[in-house]
């Protein structure tokens, strides 16, 4: 088997496509809106391989994970072709099932395939010289909010630089609009602020050769500060993620801070308040700071199981590894391409109707090459579960500072992981 594989990664790096990745069927286990997006670019990918069939399946969020990781278990029984993956998960498959999935050398994924995606990507993807999964989807954040709320404040996004302006702009528009919050975060059920401002400032959870816990290091202690002192300020009320949504069609809330997918969310459920959103760029924590950070994204990755890998592979390339594949995804459900080429497409710099006329992509896109990589390693969840204890006992006082609440969750990771805290 690994001289038919070396084969083909030959047959693809002279730039020929071997004739068994001509035809044959595939099957892709997603979700949601990702599943829709994948199916999307089925019809450009059969206008160059029109005799490999692409069947998309939408087996929901949690139940792709279970399965996949219950087939892995079982050897591979029951196993599509292609899984979808998310990023933050991706190291629990690796770590414990290293030989579920292809590595995509051995199909033709090359050096230069890797340098079209940001490191940041990469990082959870790829072990020592393996490459697990491709790219697919990123979550660079931005700032969507409701010009209506911000122009009758008199407030100016492009003036709000760090985060102390925006909770000087927070209360401005606040007591303007009465009955509007400033913002959500979902502070019952995630960490979401949280991981988006230490990411923004280049801390994360674990160091990242994934070898020790860095979650109490200063710039993750700034990040837990600052969101303490937005709430004490009253500009962010709590809300999960259908409240946030119920808000932003109600009118309720001003800003919505999350990943680039959330375009697609915004448009789609609150299709009446078109013209009333525009975009802007995270703050940070000073005037001259970092303003780029990644919320959520997922890849690809093609099943050792899989009797059609060359084909599978084909597929990845094409939606993945084309701004043909990728804008088609953006245009239809606004997922967020990790391809970098993609910024150049002519589509990325226009202006959309729902958002003022303002090419959001632009602006959204623009980041993508400063985030810094962040691990999720194997025990991401074991962290994560933590972290929202911790988070919800500080912002209720119950540490004297961030340093000691992130001092106590780093302990509490340490002896749920065995990994030591860095000093």
């Amino acid at each position: 088997m690994r001289i038919k594989l070396t084969c083909a990664a030959l047959a693809l790096a002279l730039g020929s496509s071997p004739a068994f990745a001509q035809s044959g069927e595939i099957t892709i286990w997603s979700w949601n809106i990702a599943a829709s997006s994948l199916k999307a670019t089925i019809a450009g990918f059969n206008k160059q391989y029109p005799d490999i069939k692409v069947t998309v399946e939408d087996l929901g969020n949690q139940p792709t994970y279970d399965k996949s990781i219950a087939g892995c278990a079982a050897g591979g029984e029951g196993l599509p072709d292609i899984v979808t993956i998310e990023n933050g998960e991706a190291e629990n498959y690796w770590s414990q099932f290293p030989d579920c999935f292809v590595d995509l050398h051995t199909l033709g994924y090359t050096a230069e395939d890797q340098a079209k995606f940001p490191d940041f990507k990469r990082t959870e993807l790829e072990v020592d010289d393996k490459a697990y999964a491709m790219p697919w989807d990123s979550g660079p954040v931005a700032m969507f909010y409701r010009r209506d709320f911000y122009e009758k404040a008199g407030v100016d996004p492009s003036s709000i630089k760090t985060w102390d302006d925006f909770i000087a702009a927070a209360k401005k528009i606040q007591a303007a609009n009465p009955g509007v919050t400033m913002t959500n975060a979902d502070f019952n059920g995630d960490s979401e602020f949280f991981r988006m401002i230490s990411n923004e400032q280049g801390c994360a959870y674990f160091s990242a050769d994934g070898q020790s816990i860095t979650v109490n290091q200063p710039k993750c202690v700034d990040a837990m500060t600052k969101i303490k002192e937005m709430k004490d300020a009253g500009i962010i009320s709590s809300a999960d993620w259908s409240t946030k949504i119920t808000n932003n069609t109600a009118g309720k809330v001003a800003t919505q801070m999350y990943g680039g997918w959330y375009e697609g969310t915004v448009r789609t459920e609150s299709p009446d308040r078109a013209g009333k959103w525009g975009v802007y760029l995270m703050p940070s924590l000073t005037a001259d700071g970092p303003r780029a950070a990644n919320l959520g994204g997922s890849s690809l990755a093609i099943t050792s199981v899989s009797k059609n890998k060359e084909a599978a592979y084909a597929y990845l390339k094409y939606t993945l590894a084309t701004n043909e594949g990728q804008i088609t995804m953006l245009k239809g459900f606004g997922l967020v391409p990790s391809l970098i080429s993609a910024l150049n497409d002519p589509y990325v710099s226009e202006g959309l109707p729902y958002w003022g006329g303002q090419a959001v992509w632009k602006d959204i896109l623009g980041t993508l090459p400063k985030v810094v990589p962040s691990r999720g390693t194997p025990f991401q969840s074991d962290a994560e579960i933590i972290i929202r204890a911790v988070q919800t006992k500080y912002l209720a006082g119950g540490y004297p500072d961030a340093k000691a609440a992130l001092d106590d969750a780093a302990s509490q990771i340490a002896a749920a992981t065995g990994l030591p805290v860095k000093s």
